[in-house]
């Protein structure tokens, strides 16, 4: 996992990953990883699998030619809302790509520790 500064502001957690490393084959199969353990949770929510690429591709939006596909998974562990600035770092996503050998698992650096370091130990445990 290595973390980054995107565009000088916005945190990012990484997690790049060999497909002969995983067992699933697919962004679709990695996002239903995902969506199952969001499911799992006693208090996330999954909220929706968002097909980036296909949206990108329909709107003729500029796509890396490197990235074959990518999808994002749409979730929430929103169990307060202490003030209305909680709402800008809501909900979450894991955005999922695939590239030629390789897919690459990004998301944003979550505000508490714990919720951090669940969806590190989710993204990690994809690795056989």
């Amino acid at each position: 996992m290595k973390k980054t500064i995107f565009m000088d502001k916005y945190p990012v957690h990484s997690f790049e990953v060999l497909k002969s490393e995983i067992n699933q084959t697919t962004v679709a199969e990695l996002a239903e990883y995902f969506r199952d353990k969001i499911e799992a949770h006693p208090i996330a929510t999954n909220i929706a699998i968002f097909d980036h690429y296909r949206h990108t591709k329909n709107i003729d939006g500029e796509i890396n030619p490197e990235i074959k596909d990518a999808q994002n998974v749409v979730f929430c562990f929103g169990q307060a809302i202490p003030n209305s600035k909680i709402l800008a770092v809501r909900p979450r996503s894991i955005g999922i790509s695939e590239l030629e050998d390789k897919f690459i698992i990004d998301f944003l650096e979550a505000p508490k520790e714990k919720i951090q370091e669940l969806m590190s130990q989710w993204t990690k445990a994809l690795k056989i």
